[in-house]
């Protein structure tokens, strides 16, 4: 039986354990990442990011961790920022072909299986995006007839729905977010939590331009990124 050096170089190689341990160092640097959470709810559907300012110089607002993918569907990221760009511009294109195509905003699940059949285009096959797995995870979240919904897609391909769900390097949100969140939740509560749990993992103090938060509402089915002064004002909340 070869050693693993002999398998982790080649992104289409199966190990004789049955691993390709391309994906699994992608998995490790998705996991890596800047802590990012999504909370579904009766009234919509939350994300909320750890955005890391490198330094006092760089303008915080060119920083963007949550991205539009529709008017209905918003995202979240958490590993490498430029792999994400590039799932995002294929979600939106994927997006906008549905509309154009049928008539009608294009479902929260489709669009997430778009995004994970792309995390599958790497290697040396036709057609192949990137030569290697990608470095980053999505939290996927929309409305859409079938009601708020949140995804997560990962690196592996694979794709799967959370009421809510942390990802990146605060490994203890993930419990956080198991032991307080409820069904019957409503969104200021959502807003939170979320908040308070990336505080809980922040090594800086939380302030406006060091977080990013943005809904969809069953009500409107709108994305909405939240400005400053409304970040303040859940700040003052968690404080």
């Amino acid at each position: 039986m070869g050693s693993k050096s002999e398998y982790d170089r080649g992104v289409n190689t199966f190990s004789p354990e049955g691993r390709i341990f391309q994906i699994e160092y992608a998995m490790n640097a998705a996991q890596l990442g800047s802590t990012s959470v999504g909370i579904q709810t009766a009234e919509g559907v939350l994300i909320a990011a750890e955005k890391k300012v490198p330094s006092k110089l760089v303008d915080a607002s060119s920083l963007n961790k949550i991205a539009e993918i529709d008017s209905h569907i918003g995202t979240v990221m958490s590993g490498l920022t430029t792999d994400a760009r590039i799932l995002v511009e294929t979600a939106r294109v994927e997006a906008t072909n549905h509309q154009f195509t049928f008539g009608e905003p294009m479902r929260v699940e489709a669009c997430t299986l778009a995004v994970s059949d792309s995390c599958l285009r790497f290697g040396e096959r036709k057609g192949a995006t990137i030569s290697r797995p990608f470095g980053v995870s999505l939290l996927i979240a929309g409305v859409d007839d079938l009601g708020p919904q949140l995804w997560l897609a990962d690196p592996s391909g694979t794709y799967v729905r959370y009421e809510a769900k942390a990802i990146g390097r605060g490994m203890e949100a993930q419990a956080t977010l198991q032991e307080k969140y409820h069904k019957s939740m409503t969104m200021a509560e959502a807003e939170i939590l979320a908040v308070s749990i990336l505080k809980q993992v922040m090594e800086e103090d939380l302030r406006n331009d060091n977080i990013e938060v943005a809904s969809v509402l069953t009500s409107t089915r709108k994305l909405e990124i939240y400005d400053a002064a409304r970040l303040e004002g859940i700040i003052k909340n968690v404080e």
